[in-house]
């Protein structure tokens, strides 16, 4: 029973992490600014690297990893597409779209670390590390927001 409660928490965090994936995914491939396309690159990139860590403890807890994504992240991927569809691949529109996911990357992560999870130490140093890298890409995403902005 607690494995399973352990598991569910780590399947949040991995359908977070689907989430970012698929959504700098597409965010590289509606940017017509190669600044961007390597900086969103890069994001999914680190997701891929959460989801992977995240999956290996879930095998190792008797689980199976969630391919899935959160409710809230596929709000978010229709909410980029309306926004960079009527503002015509605008730099600053991208940008917001990409800060509100990752305000909720790091809101999951937050929400999970908060919880009564039974992680033992090693697992939660592992999530806090990520969460520290994830708040490190939205500190990026913001600044080049404000940047776009002035």
């Amino acid at each position: 029973m607690e494995n399973e409660k352990i598991i569910h928490k780590l399947n949040e965090l991995v359908e977070i992490n689907n989430d970012r994936i698929e959504g700098y995914e597409r965010a590289s491939k509606e940017s017509e600014d190669s600044d961007l396309v390597e900086l969103f690159k890069n994001m999914a990139a680190h997701s891929r690297d959460f989801k992977s860590e995240l999956s290996k403890e879930i095998l190792q807890l008797g689980g199976k990893p969630t391919e899935g994504t959160k409710n809230s992240g596929k709000i978010f991927r229709i909410w980029m597409d309306v926004k960079v569809a009527l503002t015509v691949k605008d730099r600053h529109a991208v940008i917001s779209s990409c800060e509100f996911g990752e305000d909720a990357a790091l809101e999951t992560y937050e929400e999970v670390l908060k919880s009564d999870n039974h992680f033992s130490p090693a697992l939660k140093e592992l999530v806090m590390k990520q969460q520290s890298l994830l708040r490190q890409d939205h500190d990026e995403i913001k600044r080049l927001r404000e940047l776009v902005k002035s």
